[in-house]
């Protein structure tokens, strides 16, 4: 089972399958862990970039929505999991930096695990339905 995290306002709730959220797809199931690989692969941090990089892990079809995956960088950012930071160095509007925390390093290792055993479970199923043919 993935970790369970406690949020600012001091209730439970899963991070995985079946927690907050459960029954908005496949998309809305996985953000947070791919949002944390994002972060922890050190390609992007910023919101735009996050976009972009989780499209590539599968979870999500076409573009992954941007007021989904805000709201999802909030929530781990109130469960200790992310910071976040303004970055106005750069010429243009000011970006909100992204950083995984060791919280976040410890919740992706945990939803890792948990990917595995339901991808371990997945494949005994599917050899067993291959072995009927």
């Amino acid at each position: 089972m993935p970790p369970r995290t406690i949020t600012r306002g001091g209730s439970s709730s899963s991070g995985g399958p079946g927690g907050t959220g459960g029954g908005q797809g496949k998309a809305e199931r996985y953000m947070k862990p791919s949002l944390l690989l994002a972060l922890r692969e050190g390609r992007a941090r910023y919101g735009y970039d996050l976009l972009t990089t989780i499209q590539e892990y599968g979870f999500v079809q076409g573009k992954a929505p941007p007021g989904m995956v805000y709201r999802h960088l909030r929530q781990l950012e109130e469960e200790g999991l992310v910071t976040s930071s303004w970055q106005t160095e750069d010429a243009g509007p000011a970006k909100r930096i992204y950083e995984i925390t060791a919280d976040g390093l410890d919740a992706l290792t945990g939803w890792t695990d948990f990917m595995e055993q339901q991808a371990q479970s997945l494949l005994r199923f599917v050899k067993r339905y291959r072995a009927l043919s």
